[in-house]
């Protein structure tokens, strides 16, 4: 069953002594057929026993005692399963790559307010950029742009996001909600203790998957705010001027300069620079297949 691998990797995650607990009555319900607590009660506390029953491996068989739910897949799982601690978890997730792309991604913020940054950015990206702006038209530089922005940042997505590992962990909490909620129908008061624990447990594992989210968000910035700066450095920082009219932007018309605002405060030159991004971004991920919200279940 494909829901069996998670719940053996659950049990893992509680110790040694839970994935032992399963090896144990397994062994004993694959001999006899069926396992009762008076066969394995020599080898199991009541809380393992309660525990497997309660992970949904260990199901009632008529009153006849209990049979393990997809003993092959069980013992596949068992004999998959890690129990050395990942690396990583301390911090999300993040090796010493990403902190050292996060803190300057950091440092290029300072473009945004630092003329002399952005002028510095600016000077070192145009020796890339600036043959392209001589032959093709601004705006066309500016759709270019917005294209190899929206691909790497789809890209970075795709590789760096763990969407599985956070559609176990919702997956995990629901699991542990229903059995929260079985465990007070029936007045287990122990179980229940034993089941907000674990949801405590989970919630932080959560929370840690969730900061480990802004991991491909730091090397898409850092991408990203030069090719932002850039942009803003020839708008502003070069005296480039463009003949008018600048483009015809749907809607708003005649656009005479990239200064100009054409939404509010938004000025020609972002308003297009975002419609392109957005819009390739789109189609990019379509064709990719690249998901950046865990599937539904």
């Amino acid at each position: 069953m494909a829901r069996t691998a998670p719940k053996v990797d659950r049990l893992a995650d509680e110790g040694e002594a839970m994935t032992d607990a399963l090896a144990t009555v397994l062994s004993v319900a694959e001999e006899k057929g069926t396992v009762t607590w008076s066969d394995v009660s020599d080898d199991l506390t009541s809380g393992e026993w309660g525990r497997l029953i309660e992970s949904g491996l260990l199901i009632d068989a008529d009153g006849e005692g209990f049979v393990v739910d997809d003993p092959e897949g069980v013992r596949e799982a068992l004999e998959e399963s890690d129990p050395e601690p990942a690396e990583d978890d301390d911090d999300g997730g993040w090796s010493t790559w990403d902190k050292l792309a996060g803190l300057a991604t950091l440092g290029l913020f300072a473009g945004y307010s630092l003329t002399s940054v952005r002028d510095a950015i600016g000077g070192v990206i145009d020796i890339g950029l600036g043959p392209l702006a001589e032959i093709l038209p601004f705006y066309v530089v500016i759709l270019v742009l917005a294209v190899f922005t929206g691909t790497t940042s789809s890209i970075l997505q795709d590789q760096l996001m763990d969407m599985d590992g956070m559609q176990d962990s919702q997956e995990q909490i629901k699991d542990i909600q229903n059995r929260l909620e079985d465990a007070k129908e029936r007045g287990d008061d122990e179980a229940v203790e034993r089941i907000e624990q674990e949801q405590m447990e989970a919630m932080t594992e959560q929370m840690g998957s969730m900061f480990a989210m802004f991991r491909p968000m730091v090397w898409i910035m850092l991408i990203n705010i030069p090719v932002f700066l850039w942009i803003y450095w020839m708008v502003f920082g070069t005296g480039m001027t463009v003949e008018a009219p600048v483009m015809t932007f749907p809607i708003l018309g005649e656009v005479q300069s990239w200064q100009e605002g054409v939404a509010g405060p938004m000025q020609a030159w972002i308003v297009w620079y975002f419609l392109c991004s957005i819009s390739f971004t789109q189609i990019i991920r379509k064709a990719l297949n690249v998901e950046t919200s865990p599937t539904a279940s």
